[in-house]
């Protein structure tokens, strides 16, 4: 085993010795407990065996800080950096990529084929295994277990959660020999302290020893009253003013607001954390890091870096939070206020973390913080090495009680879901590599069908709630008549009253017409008689329980019922996963994408794409449409098509004729799409957003980016984004198939006029 300069916790040592034996393993532990230790260790196996190593990450900026940090260690020649937009040494030792780069690898599209890729590789990392819970790209998790190479071992490195044992069983099913490592130890334990606004200078013990909620917290009164407007006040420069005199920052202070971020910055402005030296320093390193990215220049929240504060989310440069990490892991700045983005593994080691809240507001009003998502943000505190403890403090809200903050401390951590939804790509992808029947047995090997009995629970609870409910209807009969007897009681007596009320018409009026009864109405009236004869037999018709026996048996028929749909829904749930993929396959055959299961030149094409809905973008690019469109019209249209919906209401300002028209021309793509999903109840977006088309035409056609932000009231880092997602799709447009060569020559030119500051910092 690998000597480390220092002492290896045991479930490091543990883990390291499963990789000497040659086995994948899971690591599950908390936030900050030294996981990466133990992917360390595979590196140097792997440097000493003269094999490589891949470590995946979800995010590009948590693989552009890998690269930096193995760098450093392991010497830039033995370190290579792949994500979609940047290719450094990929044929390293050690490659850092994101998780998506790594399951493109193994599908052999855009990279080569499958046995080059992965030639030599003895080991993957795939860091942030927990992200196959996230809603839109869990699903690149499960495809880079299924589909990697037996040979290769996987090192699985996990935040606490509660089925992990599941989780390695099911890589031990579909991949290789795989053992679980789970710790609930913390190197820095933590310390939780409330927030009461009526208490406000100090912070409170949120628990006993015992563990009982701290009865000197008082909950926090409604925000508004009758009559008039109480908001509630900001307490925020109090609580770090608790902090700083209490030793208790540096701190990263969560809060669920971009806006709130900022304006809880400019509130602690005051303060003065920074010493005359400390603000010395700040100034020179700003200084260095501004002459290497002068689009910072005169940036207005410099003030507030210099005396201790900043504020971190996705509306921000990506320079600019590059240059706010730095400044934080070098102990220059006090306290971030940062969104819960922050909280997925970005390098930002704090000894307190503030909590502004334990619910958030959604589209559907405000939930309580799940378990996992509370882990985060809280494990986030004390730095191994550094602080005795870290410490977590809450502020006191009017949507939450003390109770309930003190139950989620205490409660333990989410299972994992599968978010495993096949795509038309992989539909695709497989049909290339494998017929329909061993298509079927890999979407069978998905997490999301390991665990479709957990997935299930909830429907097989209520199955069990109605068998208790029929079990305990059963009525016992005085006289032993079982439901059937009863039900056959009914019978005779429903058609006896039927016919009887009958008769009993006819009789009037053959009566009123002083007739004398026909035969048929004689024999009918016997028949009658005997159905009554034949009914007096039944004990029930003088039973003074019958109603209750009858009522009885109706209540559990709908029970029967009920039981038999979810029956059905379990039915359905188990083959969703297949049944999606049909349902792709179909559209891609209806389409001309797929012949006799096998993808057809245009299938190719869009077997290689990466979208959120690659027939969409495929139909788009074989429609001819942007075939003649010049670098700034082509990147307005993408822009268009691959930008999310925005909850925020923001005006389009005016764009090119060109790309108008293009678009309104697509608009009939988007509608024919929509419509054949929903023919085959898929669920896969389609996007026709023009609110940045306008900005990236100036920008392509080289206004400067003042002009660009200033022209649209939104964060320049959702610029950012909007762009770079506009340079991923048209960079796909340059590598895959079957792309026209006039088309492949605008985009790189867009791409190269798109890529320039302040878009191209990583």
């Amino acid at each position: 085993m690998y000597e480390f300069p220092f002492e290896l916790d045991d479930f490091q040592k543990e883990a390291c010795q499963i990789i000497d034996n040659g086995e994948s393993v899971v690591v599950c532990a908390p936030t900050g407990a030294g996981k990466t230790v133990i992917a360390q260790h595979a590196i140097n196996n792997a440097l000493k065996e003269n094999v490589r190593i891949f470590y995946t990450t979800p995010l590009k900026a948590l693989s552009n800080q890998k690269f930096y940090d193995f760098c450093e260690q392991y010497g830039q020649d033995n370190v290579g950096l792949l994500t979609g937009d940047t290719s450094i040494n990929r044929n390293a030792q050690i490659v850092i990529m994101t998780t998506e780069v790594f399951r493109n690898m193994l599908y052999g599209t855009n990279f080569g084929a499958v046995a080059d890729n992965l030639k030599d590789v003895r080991y993957v990392v795939l860091d942030e295994v927990h992200y196959m819970n996230d809603e839109q790209r869990g699903t690149v998790w499960e495809e880079s277990i299924i589909y990697c190479p037996t040979n290769i071992q996987i090192i699985a490195l996990s935040a606490t959660v509660a089925n992990c044992q599941e989780l390695t069983d099911w890589i031990n099913t579909v991949h290789s020999k795989t053992k679980l490592v789970n710790t609930d130890f913390r190197p820095v334990p933590l310390r939780f302290y409330y927030f009461d606004s009526s208490q406000p200078y100090k912070l409170l013990p949120l628990l006993t020893p015992s563990g009982q909620v701290n009865s000197k917290i008082r909950p926090e009164k409604p925000q508004w009253s009758k009559g008039r407007d109480k908001r509630k006040k900001s307490y925020v420069k109090q609580v770090i003013s608790n902090l700083a005199s209490q030793d208790m920052l540096p701190a990263i202070y969560f809060t669920f607001s971009r806006k709130k971020c900022d304006e809880q910055m400019e509130k602690c402005s005051g303060l003065e954390l920074n010493t005359k030296a400390e603000q010395q320093k700040i100034r020179e390193f700003i200084d260095d890091f501004i002459a290497e990215n002068p689009h910072l220049y005169g940036n207005k929240n410099i003030d507030y870096l210099i005396q201790g504060v900043a504020s971190h989310h996705a509306g921000l440069l990506p320079a600019w939070k590059n240059l706010v990490e730095k400044l934080f892991q070098q102990g220059l700045i006090k306290v971030v206020f940062a969104t819960e983005t922050l909280a997925a593994g970005i390098n930002m080691p704090a000894r307190s973390t503030v909590i502004s809240a334990v619910s958030k507001r959604t589209d559907s009003g405000h939930r309580m913080l799940t378990a996992n998502e509370f882990l985060q943000m809280s494990g986030r505190a004390g730095r191994r090495g550094m602080d005795e403890v870290g410490y977590v403090t809450i502020i006191g809200t009017s949507f939450q009680s003390p109770e309930e903050v003190a139950q989620l401390v205490l409660s333990n951590s989410n299972p994992l879901e599968s978010k495993f939804s096949p795509s038309y790509s992989m539909v695709l992808n497989l049909l290339q590599r494998f017929d329909l029947e061993e298509s079927k047995e890999l979407i069978l090997k998905s997490f999301g069908y390991y665990s479709s009995d957990y997935r299930l629970i909830p429907i097989l609870e209520q199955i069990k709630q109605y068998d208790n409910d029929i079990e305990q209807r059963a009525f016992k009969c005085p006289f032993k008549l079982t439901d059937d007897d009863v039900q056959k009681y009914d019978k005779i007596r429903f058609m006896y009253v039927q016919n009887r009320q009958t008769y009993k018409k006819i009789l009037r009026q053959e009566k009123s017409k002083h007739r004398a009864l026909s035969p048929e109405v004689i024999e009918f009236g016997e028949r009658n008689k005997k159905e009554l004869q034949q009914m007096q037999k039944y004990a029930c018709d003088n039973c003074k329980f019958y109603k209750k026996h009858s009522k009885n048996i109706e209540v559990t028929q709908r029970l029967l019922s009920k039981r038999k749909k979810l029956e059905k829904e379990i039915e359905k749930q188990k083959d969703i996963y297949w049944n999606k993929f049909l349902a792709h396959r179909a559209i891609l055959q209806n389409w001309g994408y797929l012949e006799n299961d096998y993808p057809t030149e245009r299938g190719k094409t869009t077997s290689q794409l990466r979208s959120e809905n690659e027939i969409y973008l495929s139909e788009v690019i074989f429609s001819g449409l942007l075939d003649n469109l010049s670098p700034s019209q082509l990147a307005g249209v993408i822009c268009a098509i691959t930008t999310e919906d925005i909850r925020a209401e923001i005006p389009y300002i005016p764009f090119s004729e060109p790309v108008r028209k293009t678009l309104n021309k697509i608009r009939n793509i988007k509608r024919k799409v929509e419509k054949a999903q929903s023919d085959y109840d898929i669920d896969s977006p389609t996007y026709i957003n023009p609110y940045f088309s306008s900005l990236i035409e100036l920008w392509v056609e080289g206004a400067d980016w003042e002009t660009v932000k200033g022209s649209l009231d939104i964060g320049e880092g959702d610029i950012v984004r909007a762009f770079k997602r506009t340079v991923d799709v048209l960079r796909q447009l340059t590598i895959i198939d079957n792309i026209p060569e006039a088309l492949v020559f605008t985009a790189r030119e867009a791409i190269e006029k798109i890529m320039r500051e302040p878009v191209d910092f990583d």
